[in-house]
């Protein structure tokens, strides 16, 4: 890369590489999806809904505070320095998991893990909206998270049936050694860091700078906080489908490999559907986008424990990847765009803060619900969340 010319056409080569490296961090992710209810119970003898969530919840705060970090830091540190720390990290989780001698050695992989995948993930975002420039913003994050999500629901599927045919460990978190290394391969040797492209856009653009931009997108700006909860939301209730859809399914006598594949049908048809919402966002309203993709989240989760059929669940989980897949490459672009280049990084590391914050409290909540009352009950309870919250994305977010 000789030039620092933004746009995706100038940069497609190593625009490709991000999006290939993104799929192989949403792969990392994928392969403790559909496999660690079954896992917990026969390795360590775990039947608490709770207790079993807790994983999700050390991945939540984890990831949530390493994504803060990701975003201050990212000036400073540079963006490639970050990807390369995230997979050296990520390395060690599988042969954690592969050797754990308790559950807590469990958690600890998944703190690892949650950190790894802040700082990978993140860097590739931030590189990703650097490269393109303003007017490709939601097509880059479509991008970016169709590898991602697409990635994370094929490895879930691979490794569900790796675990039906050959056992639940250690076979399928050989998965997860492959990708590290390629992952740590790729992005130490191929990828460059794009810190002088956001040098070149805040030489031209016309944002002002704001004030506190971690209370602003937190709390204060109605636009940024309003998106920051919403993506809080969605993370919640991704949180709890992550960890109680596969003990709904099971509870129901939904064989293993099928509950793999309702696992993986999610991701895959949110991280599919990306490619079509990011550039929509480009090209029509962010926040109309955002309060349908939210609505449609919520009603699809209401009325998920009343059709437990695998058929059934397949068309769900299609809905709710659609749903999923209108907001999450909307809440990036959106964020980026109502903010200065030279801002953008922390404020997009604040908002996917709160963000993957929502692991860890949709781990808690639908944990304890589910355990004093019921998973049913903790589907509806998250489900009413889900629609209040595109309310309030309705109230208090700009028309963009």
């Amino acid at each position: 890369m000789s030039a620092t010319i933004l746009g995706l056409k100038h940069n497609w080569k190593q625009f490709t590489l991000l999006v290939l490296v993104n799929g192989l961090v949403g792969a990392m992710l994928g392969m403790e999806r559909s496999i660690f209810p079954q896992f917990a119970s026969e390795t360590f003898q775990i039947d608490s809904n709770f207790a079993l969530l807790s994983f999700i919840t050390a991945f939540g705060f984890s990831k949530a505070g390493t994504n803060y970090i990701t975003g201050k830091f990212a000036n400073k540190v540079g963006r490639k320095k970050l990807l390369v720390l995230g997979w050296v990290i990520a390395l060690p989780v599988p042969l954690m998991l592969i050797f754990a001698p308790s559950w807590t050695f469990v958690i600890l992989a998944n703190i690892l893990l949650g950190i790894s995948q802040g700082l990978t993930w993140g860097s590739t975002v931030l590189m990703k909206i650097d490269l393109v420039g303003e007017k490709e913003r939601g097509l880059a994050m479509g991008m970016n998270e169709f590898a991602g999500y697409l990635m994370l629901g094929v490895s879930a599927y691979f490794s569900a049936y790796i675990a039906e045919n050959y056992g639940v460990s250690p076979y399928p978190f050989y998965l997860g050694i492959a990708v590290a290394i390629t992952g740590l391969i790729l992005s130490l040797c191929l990828v460059n860091d794009t810190h002088s492209f956001v040098k070149k856009e805040s030489k031209t653009v016309t944002k002002k700078r704001i004030q506190d931009v971690f209370v602003q997108t937190s709390f204060k700006n109605p636009t940024l906080s309003s998106i920051s909860q919403a993506g809080l939301v969605n993370n919640l209730n991704d949180g709890m489908v992550w960890g109680l859809l596969p003990v709904f399914l099971i509870s129901h006598q939904l064989e293993l490999e099928k509950v793999g594949i309702v696992a993986a049908v999610y991701p895959l048809v949110w991280g599919v559907g990306q490619l079509f919402t990011g550039k929509m966002a480009d090209h029509f309203s962010k926040k109309k986008m955002i309060v349908f993709g939210m609505l449609l989240q919520g009603l699809t989760l209401l009325v998920l424990p009343e059709f437990v059929g695998y058929y059934f669940q397949i068309g769900l989980m299609v809905l709710l990847g659609l749903g999923t897949a209108l907001v999450y490459p909307t809440f990036m672009a959106s964020i980026a765009a109502f903010t200065h280049p030279m801002q953008r990084a922390e404020s997009i590391g604040t908002f996917r803060l709160w963000r993957d914050l929502g692991y860890a409290i949709g781990a808690i909540f639908s944990g304890i619900l589910a355990d004093q009352w019921g998973i049913e009950v903790s589907i509806y309870f998250i489900g009413i969340l889900t629609i209040l919250s595109s309310l309030i994305v309705q109230l208090r977010m700009k028309h963009y």
